[in-house]
């Protein structure tokens, strides 16, 4: 006991572990509102598609609204929207989501160092309004050194309000615009996540292996196997992270064995 109570264990934590803290302040909320906004353009004509196509399905505008509040997810609500019928396939469309969201799981995993170090409405408000964009600005933010939880919670709140609005503009406007199938609009959701996979890049030695195994698995599993959505996406995500995972355990192994 008075070993742990002594003042060199006290110390050691700030020495050892000088970036271990987590602040929720205005100021990060704040710089991930800023961040998030840089990109919402190129978001913007997603939630767009997402509006019209849900017009052409024939839900309702309330219905549209409630849909992409809670769901929050493009990839997911456009693959639902797109097997939608009548009657409703709800429990296809409910699977068709629970599997593409699947990859919630290792975004969660990638936060922890933030994520671990909130509670309450804090934690879960944050979890409620998360998105692929917003964890790709916080991972590079955390590889600058900073670790504010108000920072994801500000960029993802913040894309949450313009992915509402664009959905409502979309829908409104459905019926007056109808665009073809493969029409550049529909890149836009694309081109911006590949905009965003450049900030976390960390160059060929830790990045180029995973990112080529997972495009690769993907083509194989729609190309190859002929599967359609969300099973190309859910088996390169995995397979990738599974990869990515490895080759970081074992330089953190051949690290520690220097």
């Amino acid at each position: 006991m008075g070993l742990r109570a002594g003042p060199h264990r006290a110390r050691s934590p700030r020495v050892t572990e000088p970036s271990s803290s987590v602040g929720f302040t205005l100021a990060g909320f704040r710089r991930g509102v800023r961040a998030a906004m840089a990109i919402a353009v190129g978001l913007a004509p997603f939630g767009l598609v997402i509006g019209m196509v849900s017009d052409s399905k024939g839900l309702s505008l309330l219905e549209a609204w409630v849909m992409s509040a809670l769901v929050f997810a493009g990839t997911a609500q456009l693959v639902a929207l797109e097997i939608w019928a009548d009657p409703a396939p709800i429990l296809g469309a409910t699977l068709a989501c629970l599997v593409i969201n699947l990859r919630m799981a290792p975004m969660g995993a990638a936060l922890a160092p933030i994520l671990d170090r909130l509670h309450g409405i804090r934690l879960w408000g944050t979890l409620a309004v998360l998105v692929d964009n917003a964890f790709a600005l916080t991972v590079a933010e955390m590889r600058q050194g900073r670790r504010d939880g108000a920072f994801l919670l500000g960029a993802a709140l913040a894309m949450w309000v313009n992915w509402m609005v664009m959905v409502t503009i979309g829908h409104s406007f459905g019926a007056m615009v109808r665009l073809p199938p493969g029409h550049p609009v529909f890149f836009a959701a694309t081109a911006a996540l590949l905009a965003l996979m450049v900030q976390i890049w960390r160059g060929p030695r830790q990045d180029l292996a995973p990112w080529i195994l997972a495009g690769a698995v993907a083509l194989l599993v729609s190309r190859g196997l002929g599967l359609g959505a969300p099973w190309p996406v859910l088996a390169g995500a995995f397979a990738g992270a599974a990869l990515g995972a490895a080759i970081d355990r074992r330089r953190k192994m051949d690290a520690a064995n220097r």
